[in-house]
């Protein structure tokens, strides 16, 4: 990954308004899915390299607040931040010197426009995980008031998203007990 694109990523997760023990929350989630995508792949693309920086690029521009808050609203709103995040981060990386045809491969993974490809899949596999290890505890937290089977639903959602190697790994995660437990059950064979 050439360090001037790697910068023009990170200067603008380094924007995020949101915080985590006073890093941007973009950078610690690029940083989670770049660590994820190594653990995949033992010698990523360039491309992939850049598109794990780039998987949350600036999601914050577009408030979730925008749109419905229903299950409708809530795909809209997803299918326009992964939209803008592809256009940014062809912007960023052509701007930062990098080949076209490179930051273009980056904005499609970046849009999930590459689902059923290698690459993409391993972006999503990385995606999942961080969901799984940093996000899902927090989640559980935040909506107190959702039954158990709903959790259950979105982590074998989650899961039915992964390849079996991500999955592997996944198994591998130190959980939360009663996150461990909702996760046990969402996998589970019924």
């Amino acid at each position: 990954m050439s360090d001037p694109a790697r910068a023009a990523l990170d200067a603008a997760h380094d924007a995020d308004p949101a915080r985590i023990d006073g890093v941007a929350a973009e950078r610690r989630y690029a940083d989670r899915i770049e660590h994820w995508i190594g653990r995949l792949i033992a010698a990523p693309s360039p491309a992939l390299a850049l598109a794990a920086r780039a998987q949350h690029l600036e999601r914050w521009a577009i408030p979730r607040s925008e749109y419905p808050l229903d299950k409708p609203g809530y795909h809209r709103w997803r299918k326009a931040v992964q939209q803008r995040q592809g256009a940014r981060a062809d912007e960023l990386l052509r701007g930062a010197g990098c080949d076209p045809a490179l930051a273009a491969r980056v904005a499609v993974l970046v849009a999930k426009g590459a689902p059923r490809d290698a690459e993409g899949q391993a972006l999503e596999d990385a995606a999942c995980l961080t969901f799984l290890e940093d996000e899902l505890a927090d989640f559980a937290a935040e909506h107190g008031d959702y039954p158990r089977a709903k959790f259950v639903d979105i982590i074998a959602k989650t899961w039915a998203k992964m390849s079996p190697a991500a999955r592997e790994l996944a198994l591998g995660i130190p959980l939360d007990a009663g996150v461990k437990a909702l996760v046990v059950e969402a996998v589970t064979p019924r």
